[in-house]
């Protein structure tokens, strides 16, 4: 009926209760330090993921206009076309989707603007005049780009599956081979 175990089973058998609970705790640690690392590795996928701005680019024989986009503030620079000095005493009026908007220096030697109509979806055409002097040139562009900016939710969620399916792998090959460690026991 019930066996009694003698001193010498007990004893026998405690130091392999040990090693199972050395192997329980090394597996614990692996365990903790991969998580460590994988959430790690999402925060470094997830602050890489720099977008890329919108741009826009217009040219004239006299002027050349380099547009950047980010949220709702559009940068401009404007040179000149024939040595690349950056023109800083004009004034330049930015045109689309119907309305007009002042640009203002920045302390740069750029201009800016700043409204919420940029973050609208879809293609947007510009109309740039630049006032130097007497002279007074309309330069045109088309935004290409995201108007929007990226996240990067895209990678972190699909590193996480990863993690999780590399998880749920080791763990059911774990579980396999203490099951065939019992059995050959």
């Amino acid at each position: 009926m019930f066996a009694i175990a003698t001193a010498a089973e007990r004893c026998a058998a405690r130091p392999r209760r040990r090693a199972r609970r050395a192997v329980v705790r090394g597996s614990r640690r692996l365990w903790a330090t991969l998580w460590l690392c994988a959430l790690s590795l999402a925060t470094i996928a997830s602050a890489a993921v720099a977008p890329a701005p919108a741009r826009v680019v217009a040219q004239s024989p006299t002027y050349r206009l380099v547009g950047l986009l980010r949220g709702d503030t559009l940068s401009l620079r404007v040179s000149r076309a024939l040595d690349g000095t950056p023109v800083t005493n004009a004034a330049v009026t930015v045109e689309f989707r119907g309305r007009s908007y002042p640009a203002t220096a920045t302390v740069d030697g750029g201009y800016s603007i700043r409204t919420p109509q940029l973050t609208a979806p879809g293609p947007t055409a510009f109309a740039f005049e630049i006032r130097a002097g007497n002279e007074t040139q309309v330069l045109r562009g088309v935004l290409t780009g995201f108007a929007k900016p990226r996240s990067g939710h895209g990678r972190v969620r699909q590193l996480g599956w990863w993690i999780l399916n590399f998880s749920v792998c080791i763990g059911f090959l774990a579980l396999l081979s203490r099951r065939r460690k019992r059995a050959d026991s």
